[in-house]
């Protein structure tokens, strides 16, 4: 299993408090109820974790704690040893195609301990992916959730999704990453609420994506989209079902047809 900083979650129905809380949608709150703080508007505390953030890590051999157990597991999983010092060649004359097999068995154990698949609440926020065997291996895992139905991924510098698919997933956070377009998303054909706020969304053609999934809620605050003309109406345009813009309910003149003379007497206040 990939070393983790967190304690074994006793409540899998709930994000940490310090992070984020679920309510019920209604007329003036979505899922994604969290502190403000004045630069970026998103989360001030700190993970569970946070103390250990400077303890050494170590291996441990043998345990029964597993992955859907985690509350915010942290992928620090790097390349073995000899992936990093001997070459291909080098481990075939060492008689390594043993050692690999011996290897891979292990690996094996390893992915079924961890037990992504059975996962329904997970927080892999703040990953600090920095070298692309960690994003690899993050990848691996979002591929694995087969069953999540709330996910949080909030400032992990991601770029592209569009392989992943979370066929349960109905809340997903992804808030502060690196995001250009609605495609780079995973599929996620059952969402309901979802958070891309400060991301570099610069277009809101490819929302009609989103138009056959039961999308309630929406946040593109701080994306370069935000400040086209009639941004709230051409929004709902491409989404009629939607409920909930950037927290604020769907209003009446969000429901004036673009052509209409009326469309330019309103504007978006930032």
């Amino acid at each position: 299993m990939s070393e983790s900083s967190s304690g074994v979650n006793t409540s899998s129905e709930s994000f940490p408090k310090s992070h984020s809380h679920y309510s019920e949608l209604s007329d003036t709150h979505t899922p994604f109820s969290v502190e403000l703080t004045p630069d970026s508007g998103i989360v001030a505390t700190p993970l569970p974790s946070s103390r250990f953030r400077f303890v050494s890590w170590h291996w441990l051999e043998e345990h029964d704690v597993r992955g859907d157990q985690l509350a915010c597991p942290r992928v620090r999983e790097g390349p073995a040893e000899d992936e990093l010092s001997v070459n291909s060649e080098d481990i075939f004359l060492r008689g390594g195609r043993r050692k690999r097999r011996e290897d891979e068995g292990q690996k094996w154990e390893e992915r079924l301990q961890e037990n992504w698949e059975n996962c329904a609440v997970l927080n892999l926020s703040y990953q600090d992916l920095g070298d692309p065997y960690q994003l690899e291996n993050f990848i691996r895992i979002l591929r694995r959730l087969i069953r999540v139905e709330r996910l949080q991924l909030v400032d992990n510098a991601l770029r592209d999704l569009s392989s992943v698919r979370l066929p349960r997933c109905k809340i997903l956070n992804l808030h502060r990453n690196n995001l250009t377009s609605i495609r780079k998303l995973p599929k996620v054909p059952e969402i309901q609420h979802l958070c891309l706020s400060e991301n570099s969304i610069s277009s809101l053609c490819e929302l009609s994506l989103l138009r056959s999934t039961p999308l309630r809620s929406l946040t593109l605050k701080h994306n370069p989209c935000q400040f086209l003309e009639d941004y709230r109406s051409r929004v709902f345009s491409c989404l009629p079902k939607l409920q909930v813009l950037d927290g604020i309910p769907k209003l009446q003149e969000d429901s004036v047809p673009l052509s209409s003379p009326e469309a330019s007497r309103f504007c978006t206040i930032l």
